[in-house]
């Protein structure tokens, strides 16, 4: 999920909205506005649907919000980062940035997120029950408080994505000590209840109800897309367990003076020899990275007026990483600077690159057979 619109930090986390928020947003505030709160206060104006309806929608998504800080405080507490929480057309989504180091956190991390909507259903109830005199609230209340419960006990299904997924695997890791083995029966738990949401969405959407059955076909199609995201990752991992940078990295990205025009560069270099990415040098120093990606950003009718010295990123602004450390690590560091391809530095000298790209390269070339 992508936060585009930026609604500000809570214990440095950064939290954001999808754009497709505001269109789950819109139909909800549509639903409460024209249907239940109607159906509940008959005598009420339009004014007051709306204002009361906005005002419900955006309580539950502050629930949701705060399913998420539950799980985000609790991944901090652990010393797990959080990139961002991202609201988005299915709730949310805290964006942790590696997998718990044991069965015992992982456990913590995604109970805290069921626990936390428990309690507001709790919280909302009693508040129902408080504001009883005052039929609008009590009943914007009561449906929170319904919500809330919904939420916690959808989460605790246990397939994963799901917290109860993540709690199903936390239970299989700490039986039988296998972090692999017990992902992928939570991802294939996962994947189980993906197709039975499918499987009900199109039952009910035939015989009775057309919304509703398409919602529950999205919510399927959306576990599936995710439990089979997940294992693709884990397969990836697993490919890459004990493979360095140095067995991966591209160590031909030649050496270009910063005053080589641009449209030589493309022409000779890339057309003609392949090469993706160049070390950009001022009197024999390299100063600056220059790949494809860098080259292709820019109009072409302004090649021949740039050189490579113009296009480059300067070595001080990118990260680098040693030839020794693990792929996967390197490749959480790339995903957090949010980079495609970093130098390869060792002992203060620029001996390659690495890029998403080689990485892909390097795994079809293993998965290729022998001759």
């Amino acid at each position: 999920m992508v936060a585009r619109v930026k609604l500000g930090r809570v214990w440095g986390i950064p939290i954001g909205l999808d754009p497709s928020w505001f269109l789950i947003f819109g139909l909800l505030t549509l639903s409460l506005a024209t249907g239940t709160f109607p159906n509940a206060f008959p005598n009420g104006t339009s004014v007051t649907y709306w204002t009361l309806g906005g005002l419900t929608s955006a309580l539950f998504f502050g629930s949701v919000l705060a399913h998420e800080l539950a799980h985000s405080f609790v991944a901090i507490r652990n010393r797990i980062p959080v990139r961002g929480i991202t609201l988005f057309f299915f709730g949310g989504v805290a964006q942790i940035e590696s997998e718990p180091r044991s069965a015992g956190t992982e456990f913590r991390v995604a109970i805290a997120g069921p626990l936390a909507s428990l309690g507001l259903a709790a919280l909302f109830w009693i508040i129902s029950h408080l504001d009883s005199t005052i039929p609008f609230l009590a009943v914007s209340s009561l449906w929170l408080a319904r919500v809330n419960l919904t939420l916690a006990l959808f989460n605790l299904i246990p397939g994963f994505p799901l917290d109860g997924g993540r709690v199903l695997r936390s239970l299989v890791w700490r039986l039988t000590g296998s972090y692999q083995r017990a992902s992928l029966m939570a991802m294939r738990a996962g994947q189980l209840v993906a197709y039975g949401f499918m499987g009900l969405g199109t039952f009910v959407l035939f015989t009775s109800n057309l919304v509703e059955g398409l919602w529950y076909v999205f919510i399927g199609w959306f576990l599936r897309n995710a439990a089979s995201s997940s294992q693709a990752r884990l397969n990836l991992e697993h490919s890459l367990r004990g493979v360095t940078v140095d067995q991966v990295m591209n160590r031909d990205c030649p050496r270009v003076p910063n005053l080589q025009p641009l449209t030589w560069l493309v022409e000779e270099q890339v057309m003609g020899s392949g090469h993706s990415c160049f070390f950009v040098t001022v009197d024999g120093k390299i100063r600056g990275l220059l790949t494809l990606r860098d080259i292709a950003q820019l109009p072409r009718r302004k090649w021949p007026y740039l050189t490579a010295g113009d296009v480059m990123v300067p070595l001080e602004r990118l990260i680098h990483i040693e030839p020794s450390i693990g792929i996967l690590e390197a490749l959480k560091i790339m995903e957090s600077a949010k980079v495609l391809q970093v130098p390869v530095v060792d002992n203060n000298e620029t001996v390659g690159a690495l890029s998403v790209e080689e990485v892909w390269h390097y795994l079809r070339r293993r998965a290729e057979p022998e001759a």
